[in-house]
């Protein structure tokens, strides 16, 4: 973190009464601080059941940086009248860059050496967008990106602090030069004038930062306008130094202990279940803000008795270091041996010291001290650039350096997947597990690639939104409407539909939304309750009973419950289904319920990718996949419902006890308990005829306003016969 940067040996001169008057040059309070903030990261990561809160460290970090960056940018202000940016990003550029590169450079290293080839490319586009300090934002995207599920934690995932901080100082040095400007023409007070600017910065951050975290709590975590009040913080306590520094003394002891206990209390109060950042980030950070507010007045009553003790100082010299090397080391271990233990997990983030001070000692350190660095702001930027392009250069070449699958992909569109199954796949032996076969369609590195249009058509709505999104797919004037209704579960069956449709010359239309089950029903997102999923629902249903009503709606989901602590979880979802197939029903609309797709319990994708010769060892157990799904609950609510008929394709997907995960030279999942687009596609004609079996086939003539669908006059077409 920049936060670990040191603040200068020597004190400025400062005009009396200026916002830098008692401001100190290195400050060892703030250096010990530097230490319990990256104890409280590593311990977290290593696994510290007491420390659950461990991640409030990056929210010390964060104050701590604003603290330093806008005191040596007042200081500089005061001195010249202005900021030379070049030397400001110069200054930044051989301080964070070389070391960070040294990391990126090794954790792509240990990538190749430890990490499975399935997350290659994956590890390889992070260390790119870390080189370039953008990662915050390609983590965010992946938080609310359900075709993320399954992504393994990213080797250089904690990159995005750093990447908040030097997007945060690529504007607040100008927005000092702009106020320092206004304040001069208008006569004004420069130190009240930088508290406006400050103001200006913080208070809509933090605003946006509680919106946010309550709205969309996964991407707030990682972007940076919710985090830039952190920031502020600690540039406002550097502004205020000169009123800081006449506190009383016992004042500002009380403070300075009392702030250093709210950091270590919300290390261990809070968790990944309170939403961060929002307004719980104000302990940490308010806290680590008075510890340094402290510091100007309390001496050796306040919190540098205990800060500024030799492991203290030398913890605190390190952090920038071991925060960069603790977690891909980390993240190598547990790729290598699994789940980390206690115990491990602190030996590895122990271990991870020595490659730290080696890089303080070795790269950090001369490189910043280096007189001919020093003198040509230029050299820095250039020296800064060269390291950059160093990562950037690592990350493509572990994307390029990606193999493929012995014999993936070869036949492409020639595969057969679920069509060599027999008409009665149950225990055909064609769909049984085999150790090996002569090619596989999509290849499992590329798996998570191969999903319906949908998705490229950006038509499912994101879980902060009640909006209802539509595509259609066929032809407009197409004389049958079919909606695909649902979450991620019912989006997967598009590619066989579109096949369908083309057929039989349907319309599709879809209203998906990730993580929300079609149901009339309070769902959770997060441990939280989740009121968009409710609103969309009521809105597609309104659709769909509406002006917009289509013939048919195809749905399925992947939620067996609805856990809301209200009452019976399943009882709860299936009153919330059959609340609202009834609502179709009533309307005319015959509802059509895919059963959900069985739980394979890994990421089978992921498996056939490290085991293309030993497919055996990427199976799972029938009975177990059919409990573990949403199909009892889906088969439960359509007991006795006119109008509601279920379509069981489970005999397709897994024929035998132990459920293959090649079929017909197809994959057949992709991630979590979702099937790949291409073995989907495989199941259009059996899909077909079962559809056509329950009502919904071609009907040549047969007008869009018919309302009764039943009868079996229908020609089956694609795939009946």
């Amino acid at each position: 973190m920049t936060g670990v940067q040191s603040m200068p040996s020597q004190r400025q001169a400062n005009e009396p009464g200026s916002p830098a008057e008692g401001r100190s040059g290195f400050r060892p309070d703030v250096e010990g601080l530097r230490a319990v903030a990256i104890g409280l990261v590593v311990l977290y990561h290593a696994g510290v059941s007491r420390l659950p809160g461990g991640f409030v460290g990056v929210d010390v970090f964060f104050v701590i940086s604003g603290f330093l960056i806008t005191g040596l940018l007042i200081k500089e202000l005061e001195r010249t009248g202005t900021i030379s940016l070049s030397r400001f990003y110069a200054r930044r550029a051989k301080r964070l860059l070389p070391a960070a590169a040294t990391v990126l450079l090794a954790t792509t290293a240990l990538t190749a050496l430890v990490l499975p080839q399935i997350r290659w490319r994956d590890t390889g586009g992070d260390i790119v967008s870390a080189a370039l300090y953008v990662v915050n934002w390609r983590l965010a995207g992946r938080s609310v990106d359900y075709l993320a599920e399954d992504t393994a934690p990213s080797p250089v995932e904690h990159f995005w602090s750093l990447a908040v901080e030097e997007q945060y100082y690529l504007v607040w040095p100008l927005l000092l030069i702009l106020v320092t400007w206004w304040a001069r023409r208008r006569g004004r007070s420069l130190g009240t004038s930088l508290s406006i600017g400050l103001a200006l910065v913080a208070v809509p951050s933090l605003l946006w930062s509680v919106y946010q975290t309550s709205y969309e709590p996964a991407a707030a975590f990682f972007i940076t306008t919710t985090r830039m009040w952190e920031l502020a913080i600690g540039g406002g306590v550097a502004i205020a130094a000169t009123r800081l520094a006449r506190m009383p003394r016992p004042v500002a002891t009380l403070l300075g202990w009392t702030g250093l206990a709210a950091v270590a209390v919300a290390g261990m109060i809070f968790s990944v279940h309170t939403p961060w950042p929002g307004y719980a980030a104000a302990v940490p950070t308010l806290g680590s803000a008075a510890v340094i507010a402290a510091g100007f007045a309390a001496g050796g009553t306040g919190p540098v008795v205990l800060l500024c003790t030799r492991p203290f100082q030398w913890v605190g010299a390190l952090s920038y270091s071991i925060y960069l090397w603790h977690w891909p080391v980390l993240v190598a271990a547990t790729a290598h041996w699994g789940p980390l233990s206690l115990k491990r997990g602190l030996a590895v983030a122990a271990l991870s010291v020595v490659p730290a001070w080696v890089t303080y000692r070795l790269v950090e350190n001369p490189l910043r001290h280096s007189p001919v660095i020093s003198r040509s702001p230029r050299l820095a930027l250039s020296l800064g650039a060269n390291f950059s392009l160093i990562g950037v250069v690592a990350g493509l070449g572990l994307v390029l350096a990606l193999p493929s699958i012995s014999g993936a992909g070869q036949g492409g569109r020639f595969a057969l997947g679920a069509t060599i199954l027999s008409a009665h796949p149950r225990n055909d032996p064609a769909g049984a597990p085999v150790d090996e076969v002569a090619y596989i369609t999509p290849d499992p590195l590329h798996a998570t690639e191969d999903v319906p249009d949908l998705y490229h058509d950006h038509c499912q709505q994101g879980f902060a939104s009640s909006k209802p999104t539509s595509c259609v797919y066929g032809r407009e004037d197409a004389p049958t409407t079919v909606a695909l209704v649902g979450d991620s579960k019912a989006v997967q069956w598009l590619p066989a539909l579109q096949i369908l449709a083309q057929a039989r010359d349907w319309r599709i239309i879809t209203y998906t939304k990730a993580r929300c089950s079609f149901a009339q029903v309070e769902l959770t997102v997060e441990g939280r309750p989740w009121p968009a999923c409710s609103a969309w629902n009521a809105k597609v249903l309104d659709r769909l009973v509406g002006h917009d009503r289509p013939d048919f709606v195809v749905t399925s989901q992947g939620r067996r419950t609805a856990a809301n602590g209200q009452g019976d979880p399943l009882e709860m979802m299936v009153s919330g289904l059959r609340a609202t197939w009834s609502t179709l029903t009533a309307a005319g609309v015959e509802v059509f319920v895919l059963k959900d797709s069985l739980q394979p319990f890994m990421p089978l994708y992921a498996c056939v990718a490290e085991n293309p010769h030993r497919l055996t060892r990427c199976t799972y157990d029938r009975e177990r996949g059919i409990a573990a799904s949403a199909g009892p609950t889906q088969a439960l609510a359509a007991i006795g419902m006119d109008g509601v008929h279920v379509i069981d394709m489970t005999d397709a997907i897994c024929p035998t006890v132990r459920c293959a995960s090649v079929i017909g030279n197809v994959l057949v999942y992709r991630q979590g308990s979702h099937l790949t687009a291409t073995y989907v596609e495989s199941l259009a004609p059996r899909l077909g005829q079962e559809l056509a079996s329950a009502g919904l086939g071609y009907c040549p003539g047969r007008q869009a306003s018919s309302t009764s669908r039943r009868g079996g006059t229908c020609t089956p077409g694609v795939g009946s016969q």
